[in-house]
């Protein structure tokens, strides 16, 4: 196509602005808590598009805290050492070694990766742990009654240092690799979902969004067209009770839950995959994947 033609005219710039402009003011000076995981991650395209869609928040006065995982890669490096990865009831099994890689993985590479892409676009990044200032403190978990080693749940946020970052006008990233409850030695592999949530409940966040690797919860997993674009709270039991959520988009919308019982009013579970999904969820009526409040 000639890229003339494929440019928008005035007019229909003028109407993407102005549909954005009252999306600019009411989430000035608000914080949202954008959990970052998936295909999303894998791809450079698609990081660097996830990476410009925050520094533009955080410029224009929105408080981005960025909670990012990182399994793909955490396999990745187990298979270089020539450790098999474990699962037990979906859950990373973690003895001692295998947490030394994880928190090497998380909080020495992806984590610096992410904030100096973000430096790179122009941004004011921070990077951080759940270690870091006894951000997140954990518990170990049993699932089901199987041992998973150096797994935690969290049970204490102190968001201290990271309303202060916001309050510098920096964007902090965080790893989920927490400490324990009493402050030992013993460090926790958490879920990046679950921790994202209970971080986005403690800063009061305006909104909480997953990018993740599907569009949204479908009612037909076969059917990219089937996507359910809103969901009431009150419909989540019936929904999985009938299979319409199911699979890994449970622990995905236990999360959004987790939010949203802790005050935060909007969650969202949007497409990684697709280029400036954020910035389209953020500024436009038409949004992107679904929405749970």
């Amino acid at each position: 196509m000639n890229d003339e033609k494929s440019l928008l005219n005035n007019a229909q710039w003028s109407e993407v602005l102005a549909q954005a402009l009252p999306y600019f003011k009411q989430w000035v000076g608000k914080i949202v808590v954008v959990k970052y995981g998936g295909n999303a991650m894998l791809n450079e395209d698609l990081k660097k598009a996830v990476m410009e869609d925050i520094v533009l928040l955080n410029t224009i006065g929105i408080q981005v805290v960025l909670v990012h995982g990182g399994g793909p890669e955490i396999n990745n490096m187990l298979e270089r050492v020539g450790k098999e990865s474990k699962f037990v009831n979906g859950l990373r099994y973690t003895d001692a070694e295998t947490m030394e890689i994880v928190q090497m993985v998380l909080t020495g590479k992806l984590n610096k990766d992410i904030v100096g892409i973000l430096l790179q676009q122009g941004g004011k990044a921070v990077g951080l742990s759940g270690v870091d200032s006894g951000l997140l403190r954990a518990k170990k978990i049993n699932k089901d009654g199987a041992d998973l080693g150096f797994v935690g749940d969290v049970t204490e946020v102190h968001p201290e240092i990271v309303l202060s970052l916001l309050d510098q006008g920096f964007i902090p990233v965080i790893s989920t690799v927490a400490m324990g409850e009493q402050g030992d030695t013993a460090r926790y592999n958490i879920n990046a979902d679950t921790a994202a949530a209970k971080i986005a409940v403690a800063l009061k966040a305006e909104k909480f969004v997953q990018l993740t690797n599907v569009p949204g919860v479908l009612r037909n997993v076969e059917d990219p067209d089937s996507l359910i674009k809103r969901i009431e709270r009150t419909a989540i039991p019936s929904m999985i009770a009938t299979g319409v959520i199911s699979s890994g988009m449970i622990p995905k919308i236990e999360c959004c839950m987790e939010a949203l019982n802790g005050g935060v009013p909007r969650t969202h579970i949007i497409d990684g995959r697709v280029p400036h999904s954020l910035l389209i969820e953020m500024f436009s009526d038409r949004g992107i994947g679904t929405m749970i409040h």
